[in-house]
């Protein structure tokens, strides 16, 4: 179960939401073509450290960057590379985790490069959208599969699947804490929601069939059959029939 967070660490946690925003601001700007993305992880590690907060992935289990930057097939987990540059047409998934004063914040967005494809844009519109309601079913009284069913229901009513193997979680002050969030499931599971939890919710939708392999550095994870793939994130804390979105 998650901890019921204090006023004190509610604030913590906004104030590192708020570098979070910040930094996906600044980033929107640099995701086009041409544009390594080592670059945007060297961006987004200037702009985080300049906030005097500190960035979550960097180190966390070995990973050797500051922000995951994951390109078309790719899910989650794209180490940013000086060699790799974006080109027009592709999608781009972007996490961010923040830590503040000892406590965290995470959050993910996919961006359209240039003139996309119809069915690029759709997924991401689906994914996004698969987000806030599941957002939605972040309220005191739910239990943590209702997010989940929620997503998974409305994602395979657009004829797209959510990825299994990785899943959203609880946070505060470690970047991942229980409970798991899966974005699939059946509802009325887990444990019961309530005021003061805060949770990183994140679907993971793709195109394709929902299995993906880990590619040979042990990081980065894509679509078994090639086929596109979104990420959406939010760090929300409980609050009533509304989640508060830090992020």
């Amino acid at each position: 179960m998650a901890k019921i967070l204090t006023k004190r660490e509610k604030k913590l946690m906004r104030k590192a939401g708020e570098v979070v925003k910040r930094c996906f601001d600044v980033l929107a700007k640099d995701v086009q073509e041409g544009v390594s993305t080592k670059s945007l992880d060297e961006t987004a590690n200037a702009f985080i450290v300049s906030n005097k907060a500190r960035p979550a992935f960097l180190g966390y289990k070995g990973y050797p960057a500051s922000i995951c930057v994951s390109r078309n097939n790719v899910v989650v987990h794209g180490i940013p590379s000086e060699t790799e540059m974006i080109a027009a047409g592709d999608i781009v998934s972007i996490d961010i985790g923040v830590g503040c004063d000892g406590y965290y914040a995470d959050a993910a967005k996919t961006f359209l490069v240039g003139n996309a494809k119809s069915d690029a844009e759709k997924l991401l519109t689906v994914t996004e959208n698969a987000l806030y309601r599941g957002i939605e079913k972040a309220c005191a009284g739910n239990h943590v599969s209702d997010i989940s069913h929620e997503i998974q229901t409305f994602v395979e009513s657009n004829g797209y699947s959510v990825v299994r193997i990785f899943v959203g979680h609880g946070i505060g002050s470690q970047i991942h804490t229980k409970p798991e969030i899966p974005n699939f499931g059946p509802p009325h599971k887990g444990c019961v929601l309530e005021d003061g939890m805060a949770l990183a919710i994140e679907p993971m939708v793709n195109i394709g069939g929902y299995e993906v392999d880990i590619l040979e550095d042990g990081w980065t994870a894509v679509t078994k059959d090639k086929s596109l793939s979104a990420h959406f994130e939010h760090t929300v804390i409980v609050n009533g029939k509304k989640a508060e979105i830090v992020t």
